[in-house]
């Protein structure tokens, strides 16, 4: 028996329907969304003595369950169908007395002008706009028309639908523009007993008179029947959220029958603002051979963690669930911008949402354990946030890493998975003869860090790297007197204060574009100038040709530590300009003939890479990489005359050294 119509332009067509209701006969057909799903949102906008029409009602079983459980009565079904309108009147003739159904089109209604306070259609919107010829919009116009008009103002009309892009658009854009509220609910599934793999919304449409001149659209979205509306600014705004909803429940549909054999990324935004709450990561270990307890784990990320190499990197989180014996593990990011009470709150807020990503085969009422870094979920204080028309949005925070200590970062907003600048904070200590502290006192806060910068601490990789391969310049006892060094990125200023303090007799001069980045690094990172350091705002490029034209100055040590600020390039650091022959050539201009360029490079583009690393060798002959373990960092270090008496080797010893 063929039901399904040969064109979709049947589905407008009353010979189609009455074909299709007489080959079905009498058993219910339901496009989607059932009676118990739709109940929650249908009882907020359906009174008891609202007249309603029901809209190409088919042989659904909708309005006779509204009128079973007394939502409403009085209540007019039509249909073009007349071989259905016959049965339903059949159905409901002895039993349901104030309800009627009416052999009518919805294109053309009988009906007076405002004789209703809701219209209601379930799927007939969906059937209608199969798609955007200029004939098919031109019906769905008549159709919006007609229920316009038969509604009163003040009524509701209530659209349940699949919220397809094109008839989700059409909906929104035709009533906003007349001056209704237009909400959109998604309705909560059943769970197993959901038909369709794609959620189902109900459309709700206000009327309203329409006001002369251009007063502001209505548009907001209910993720859940429970949640407050969300105000949305434009209709493409409101149908992006709703695929964003669609694109969701396919992935937990996929993701619930088969493994996933690549993680998983998604963000669960804070209802108020809709700004990202969490970062989720699915990550299934094919290895793990199941239980019935090691199945599902959820991992809490601590706050502040999330860049460092376990959590941050695809091969960490790999690593991290295997280690963790769970088949999938879901590692759970905290944001910054955002505020959390505490293990206890996190996981009542997450828990009914993370068990719609459960892995296949998970055993019914399975308790899923929550983990973390010793059982809590960090420690994060913003200690400043500023913006520069060069750098963008960035933040001063501390973190708290393993154990007790304590780090302050310095992290780029338009790049917030990477932490620009990073320094260790010393616990506070007694001053001599300070008594100790009375039990009665006031303690201070577990969670409140220390404010002391550590600056003889390097807690980067690569920073570590650049400073041994100082060594090239010779033995400790080689070194000359005064070591003339030019860094060119200050950031927070670890680095050229390390190469300060730590080289007693170092000249340190540091170029730094922006500003702000001196601010920053004085105020929060213990940076300060003095006879041997000296920070010029400048552009690198501009100052090292400068100083190139001028051959004004020889240093024995260049160390580029710079960000590109384009993410559409596949270098992020340094800015490809700072990589170019002829700069290079001026580079080595300005470096004495034995002495070293040392450059951080990180760079994702293999083919890009390449062509630096050409680059590079055409100026400097000697060339060595040193690889930082867990990070996409190299660094570079480049030569033009090496120094036969001091082995590579020393220079790797060094870097562990440090």
């Amino acid at each position: 028996m063929e039901l399904l119509p040969r064109s979709p332009a049947e589905f407008g067509s009353a010979r189609y329907w009455d074909r299709f209701f007489r080959q079905r006969g009498q058993r219910p057909f339901e496009w989607y969304g059932a009676f118990p799903e739709l109940c929650p949102v249908l009882h907020k906008y359906v009174r008891p003595r609202d007249k309603v029409l029901v809209v190409g009602c088919g042989n659904s079983e909708l309005s006779e369950q509204m009128y079973d459980v007394g939502m409403c009565q009085d209540i007019v079904n039509i249909d073009v169908s007349d071989a259905v309108i016959r049965q339903m009147r059949e159905r409901s003739a002895s039993t349901r007395l104030r309800m009627s159904y009416l052999l009518m089109d919805m294109l053309q209604m009988d009906f007076p002008d405002g004789h209703f306070q809701v219209v209601l259609d379930k799927g007939t919107l969906d059937a209608l706009l199969t798609d955007e010829k200029e004939a098919t919009l031109a019906k769905v116009d008549q159709m919006f028309a007609e229920i316009s008009r038969v509604l009163q103002v003040g009524g509701r009309y209530l659209c349940v639908s699949l919220a397809q892009a094109h008839v989700l658009k059409k909906a929104v854009e035709y009533f906003s523009q007349e001056g209704w509220v237009v909400r959109v609910h998604q309705v909560a599934s059943s769970g197993d007993q959901q038909q369709f793999v794609l959620p189902v919304f109900v459309y709700v449409m206000t009327k309203f008179r329409k006001m002369p001149g251009s007063a502001a659209r209505i548009l907001e979205i209910c993720p859940e029947e429970q949640d407050k509306p969300m105000r949305v600014e434009s209709a493409e705004r409101l149908v992006a959220a709703v695929k964003d909803r669609q694109h969701y429940a396919l992935l937990c549909s996929q993701i619930s029958k088969t493994p996933c054999r690549e993680q998983v990324s998604l963000d669960l935004c804070d209802r108020e603002s809709g700004k990202p709450r969490y970062t989720l990561h699915v990550v299934d270990s094919p290895s793990v051979k199941p239980s019935r307890d090691n199945h599902f784990a959820i991992f809490i990320i601590p706050q502040g963690r999330e860049t460092e190499w376990l959590f941050g990197t695809e091969e960490g989180r790999r690593q991290l669930a295997a280690s963790a014996g769970f088949g999938r593990l879901l590692t759970v990011a905290l944001h910054r911008e955002q505020r959390y009470e505490g293990m206890a709150a996190i996981q009542a807020e997450l828990s009914g949402k993370v068990m719609e990503l459960a892995p296949p085969g998970l055993p019914a009422r399975q308790q899923v354990p929550f983990l973390s870094v010793g059982g809590d979920i960090g420690v994060r204080v913003v200690r400043h946030c500023g913006s520069s028309p060069l750098s963008g949005e960035f933040v001063v925070e501390d973190v708290k890493g393993d154990g007790t200590c304590y780090f302050r970062r310095l992290v780029f907003l338009q790049n917030r998975n990477v932490v620009q600048s990073e320094a260790r904070l010393l616990a506070p200590t007694p001053l001599p003869g300070q008594k100790k502290r009375r039990k009665d006192k006031k303690k201070p806060s577990p969670t409140e860090p220390p404010g002391a910068i550590d600056k003889s601490y390097l807690c980067c990789e690569h920073h570590k790297a650049m400073v041994a391969g100082l060594c090239l310049l010779g033995g400790p006892d080689a070194l000359p007197g005064e070591l003339a060094v030019l860094v060119v990125g200050l950031g927070g200023g670890s680095l050229p204060l390390f190469v300060h303090d730590y080289f007693s007799q170092a000249r340190v001069a540091v170029v730094e574009i922006d500003p702000s980045m001196l601010e920053v690094a004085t105020r929060w990172f213990g940076f300060s100038q003095g006879d041997r350091m000296h920070v010029h705002i400048s552009d690198g490029l501009d100052y090292v040709a400068k100083l190139a034209a001028e051959a004004s100055a020889q240093y024995d040590a260049i160390m580029f530590d710079v960000d590109s600020k384009d993410l559409t390039v596949g270098m992020s650091c340094p800015p490809p300009a700072f990589v170019e022959k002829p700069f290079l050539q001026k580079v080595k201009t300005i470096l004495k003939p034995e002495g070293v360029f040392v450059l951080n490079l990180v760079c994702r583009d293999a083919q890009l890479k390449e062509s630096v690393l050409a680059a590079l060798r055409a100026i400097f002959p000697l060339l060595y990489a040193r690889r930082i373990h867990g990070e996409v960092n190299e660094i570079l270090l480049c030569q033009a005359a090496w120094d036969s008496s001091y082995a590579l080797a020393d220079v790797l010893q060094a870097v562990l050294v440090l």
